[in-house]
């Protein structure tokens, strides 16, 4: 039982985002947009989230579509890891 419950790994969170900044090094500016409903006039709106995310070799560039995970504090604003970058321009 104790074996079970050392194997199961956490589920992390991924999220795909468009690049905004590339000022930092080894870090990136992520803007995230989701749609949300209205819960009283049921009309879709865009609602954007800024991530730091962290990029190891500094591949990404303004524009790119990425995609990153969750994964341990790297910094005081940095809990996101770059995994694979999708659109270059």
């Amino acid at each position: 039982m104790d074996q079970d419950l050392k194997t199961i790994k956490k589920i992390k969170r991924e999220l795909t985002g468009e690049t905004v900044s590339v000022a930092m090094n080894k870090t990136i500016t992520v803007n995230v947009e989701n749609r949300k409903l209205h819960p009283k006039y049921k009309k879709f709106y865009r609602v954007n989230k800024k991530y730091h995310v962290h990029d190891e070799k500094s591949e990404a560039k303004m524009g790119d579509k990425v995609v990153f995970v969750e994964c341990r504090p790297i910094s005081k604003t940095k809990r996101w890891r770059l995994v694979k970058i999708l659109n270059q321009k």
